[in-house]
């Protein structure tokens, strides 16, 4: 069903890509021109599809998927033009409202694809404090950055960008919330992504959880990885952080035997605070009516790329964002890397900053 989905909106893409161009260039209808635009755009379009299920090359996918957001760019482009066209097409001149709309065009695509992966690179800070019941002698920060998807698109640069922010920020507990390698470790081994990881730190420590890309039959290597480079990982972990406050860290849904996390929280003492990280915000549902004070997750990526927020918006309870919800605070950030192709489009990279205080916390 899914791959049919997909099928269907690349030919979709393809038909208004081609007819862009057709437009753009000035082709005749019934020209071999025309033709040829049109045929060599589908052919195009699912020979790469065609290559990826094939997997003709390890970043066919890569190269598939970006040729799909840019032909969605092109239609967004396209609508733009459209708009002008018709506030304009009364007000100015046939021939210069033509010339001035491909122009318009070109701005307009460069512009927005400037704009994604300027919105891909650049992190945001988001910040928020909340309040919770149980005791807590003084306020803790925490630094939250998900799915990172290091590889070698996201690489050393930007680990390097996370510690400055972090330490910055002065964050005394950093947390990384699955994905954190983009399937493998082959990238991060190449580029010698180690030392730059292990420039993140924080006073109570750095600890991570395996999201679902962490998870593709390398597990033993992104954990050896992570832990090399000073990063706790926790699979099924209950830890207890400086005598003040309970951490639990969950793997992917998609983990074999995860434990439920009722199960977990019988491990730790529910009077004091208890922090939760689960890759997928799946079972806030569930947490909500549970002793957990606040849980950070990512996955969902806030869409990527517009209007797929609006689909993770259908089909999760919290898809982006804030909630308080029964006794918890949740966060459910839109990551600090990306996936697969280094476009962000009605969203943006970003870490999030967490003040968590007690009603009588120090500050």
């Amino acid at each position: 069903m899914f791959f049919a989905f997909i099928f269907c909106v690349l030919q979709v893409f393809t038909f208004c890509f081609a007819k862009f161009w057709q437009w753009f260039l000035k082709t005749e209808k019934g020209t071999s021109a025309h033709r040829l635009i049109l045929i060599g755009a589908f052919v195009f379009s699912n020979g790469l599809l065609v290559l990826t299920l094939l997997r003709y090359w390890r970043f066919m996918f890569r190269v598939s998927a970006g040729w799909m957001v840019l032909m969605l760019f092109t239609v967004f482009t396209s609508a733009a033009v459209f708009l002008v066209w018709l506030a304009l097409r009364k007000r100015v001149a046939q021939h210069t409202l033509a010339m001035g709309l491909r122009a318009f065009s070109v701005l307009f695509f460069c512009s927005v694809t400037a704009y994604a992966v300027y919105s891909a690179y650049v992190p945001v800070v988001k910040r928020m404090t909340v309040t919770i019941d149980k005791p807590l002698e003084k306020t803790v920060r925490i630094g939250m950055a998900s799915d990172l998807h290091l590889g070698y698109l996201f690489r050393g640069k930007q680990l390097d960008d996370l510690a400055a922010i972090m330490s910055r920020e002065k964050a005394d507990i950093v947390l990384l919330p699955g994905d954190i390698m983009d399937d493998d470790t082959e990238a991060y081994r190449e580029l010698d992504m180690k030392p730059s990881l292990m420039k993140l730190r924080a006073p109570l420590g750095v600890y991570a959880t395996m999201g679902n890309h962490d998870l593709f039959g390398h597990e033993r290597e992104i954990h050896e990885a992570l832990t090399e480079a000073g990063v706790t990982v926790l699979h099924d972990d209950v830890v207890q952080i400086d005598n003040r406050f309970w951490l639990i860290g969950r793997p992917d849904d998609n983990a074999k035997n995860r434990m439920p996390t009722e199960e977990l929280l019988l491990k730790t003492d529910p009077r004091q605070p208890v922090f939760l990280l689960d890759h997928r915000p799946t079972e806030i549902h569930k947490h909500e009516k549970l002793p957990i004070d606040v849980q950070v997750s990512g996955h969902v990526h806030n869409g990527q790329v517009f209007p797929a927020n609006f689909v993770v918006k259908f089909l999760n309870r919290v898809s982006y964002g804030y909630a308080q919800l029964g006794m918890g605070h949740y966060f459910v950030t839109s990551g600090y890397g990306f996936w697969g192709v280094p476009f962000r489009l009605g969203s943006q990279s970003e870490v999030w900053i967490i003040d968590v205080q007690s009603r009588n916390s120090k500050k």
